[in-house]
């Protein structure tokens, strides 16, 4: 092959070597070169700008979870940047409707192979937006009871009461019933204590209301309830029930029942107990 026959080789769509030297083209390829650099210079640019305006949003307002608004800022990052790509493309004269078509069949695929992890960031979304619970949170989910330590789009991380670490899908979090002991400042606490039939009901009552009322923890208002209200086999029960700040809750309710239980003892009130008699009969024989 000559060199003049080489140079007028079809390279690409009626485009020959010798029109790709020629300078009209070195001059519009470059600025379609250009042109692409400055398009994707906006584009992240802009997509940065996006980004950080959403963190700062959710940044500048408490009741915003600032988990949600880094999610949201990184899919307005890559939304960005992909509308520049796709810009670029146009400016070489790639037809971009081919591509945008097969991008849409692959996410199709993509979202029916991965149903899980999309419905667990989907339940994370609605975790963080109408917060339920929080990081710091004492709460019992999907049958685990523990000390909320991280809310991520797929997972929620619980420190259980051996501090054992515990996650649980983001999906079981919200379609399950949640019990947050920490979203109020006060609980109210409550015991039975059983005493005998032949205890004096009244003196019962004031060693029970005395010894509850002395502790620091425990709250005058709303007023403690303390009423007997079962007649058992063997003991007739006071159900006591008591206001106490949340964070005080166990160790006021663990201290209470050792605290009552040494009154009584002290006052000569007799806790009973479940007893059997045994009756030996005898044969005798003729």
């Amino acid at each position: 092959m000559t060199l003049t026959e080489l140079l007028h080789t079809d390279i690409y769509n009626g485009t020959s070597i010798s029109d790709v030297l020629t300078l009209e083209f070195l001059a519009s390829a470059l600025g379609s070169v250009v042109s692409a650099l400055l398009i994707l210079l906006l584009g992240f640019i802009v997509a940065g700008w996006a980004r950080r305006r959403l963190v700062r949003m959710g940044e500048a307002y408490a009741r915003l979870d600032s988990t949600l608004f880094n999610f949201l800022g990184n899919i307005a990052r890559y939304t960005i940047l992909a509308f520049a790509v796709l810009f670029v493309l146009n400016t070489f004269g790639i037809q971009t409707t081919s591509i945008v078509a097969v991008i849409g069949a692959a996410g199709l695929a993509i979202g029916l192979a991965l149903q899980g992890t999309l419905s667990n960031v989907a339940a994370g979304v609605m975790i963080i937006l109408f917060r339920p619970i929080k990081i710091g949170d004492f709460v019992e989910v999907a049958g685990q009871t523990g000390t909320v330590k991280d809310i991520s789009l797929n997972f929620t991380e619980l420190a259980d009461l051996s501090n054992a670490q515990v996650i649980i899908p983001n999906s079981e979090v919200w379609g399950n019933v949640i019990s947050n002991y920490s979203s109020n400042n006060t609980r109210r606490a409550e015991w039975t204590f059983g005493v005998g039939y032949g205890a004096n009901l009244k003196n019962a009552d004031d060693i029970i209301r005395a010894t509850i009322l002395s502790d620091p923890r425990a709250m005058s208002d709303p007023e403690p309830f303390i009423q007997v209200t079962n007649l058992g086999d063997s003991s007739v029960d006071f159900l006591v029930r008591v206001w106490c700040a949340s964070s005080d809750y166990f160790a006021f309710r663990a201290d209470m029942t050792r605290a009552i239980k040494e009154a009584f003892d002290e006052g000569g009130i007799d806790i009973p107990f479940p007893t059997r008699t045994m009756y030996q009969v005898t044969q005798s024989s003729e």
